[in-house]
């Protein structure tokens, strides 16, 4: 299975930058001695200190190039979980305020209190009042009335470590967002966001991996047929 790309004339076949160039550039010469029989830990350990090597030029540059990608693959939707980029990830901040403006509600994860290594999402806006979960990454204070189950969530876009050319996703290692995303319905739309030196042509998958159907990264969007 090859990752197809978007191409129309709008945000999805924007010129490539030079740094979102650079980003792709990246991906074929510095994952050597990285393969799809490299242990999950290792590869996690290569990308993430891959990703935190990206200069803040261009990790402005990704943030803006992104975010013009996903508003187009958000342009019906309402309400929308995203992340607050940590270790080196895409920055969602702009994408943020965009949908703001378009005035469609926004969600950050926060850690269950109840149920260990499940997610529930609270609104965030703001005058949210946040504070650093168990693993510093600052999340809304737990706010019952502000809480949306994700069944309701129209898209979720997910953090990553790692994704490859079937469309397989590589997280942190806790898998938070692969027990939430067996669980959704088929119409919420689940992206993952990171950048392009973060794709690899394969990755080892585990039975309870949860592949995904569309990635954006800096320089395009790509799109994989749903698996039975």
């Amino acid at each position: 299975m090859t990752v197809s790309v978007t191409s129309n004339a709008t945000s999805a076949e924007a010129p490539i930058s030079p740094s979102a160039e650079a980003q792709g550039s990246i991906s074929a010469e510095a994952h050597s001695g990285i393969s799809a029989n490299s242990s999950r830990s290792a590869i996690r350990k290569h990308v993430r200190a891959l990703r935190r090597t990206l200069s803040g030029d261009v990790q402005t540059a990704a943030a803006i190039q992104a975010a013009q990608h996903l508003l187009t693959e958000l342009a019906d939707a309402r309400r929308v979980a995203l992340y607050l980029e940590n270790d080196g990830e895409i920055s969602t901040r702009p994408l943020i305020e965009a949908l703001w403006q378009q005035g469609v509600e926004v969600y950050l994860p926060v850690l269950h209190p109840f149920a260990e290594g499940h997610l529930l999402f609270i609104r965030y806006d703001k005058h949210s009042e946040m504070r650093d979960n168990l693993y510093g990454i600052p999340e809304p204070v737990m706010a019952c009335h502000r809480l949306c189950p994700a069944y309701r969530l129209d898209a979720i876009i997910t953090p990553l470590v790692a994704f490859d050319d079937s469309g397989n996703r590589l997280g942190m290692g806790g898998g938070f967002y692969d027990r939430t995303l067996a669980q959704l319905p088929d119409s919420t739309r689940v992206i993952g966001l990171a950048h392009d030196c973060q794709r690899l042509p394969a990755l080892p998958v585990e039975a309870w991996d949860v592949p995904l159907t569309t990635i954006v990264t800096p320089s395009r969007i790509h799109r994989l047929p749903p698996r039975n």
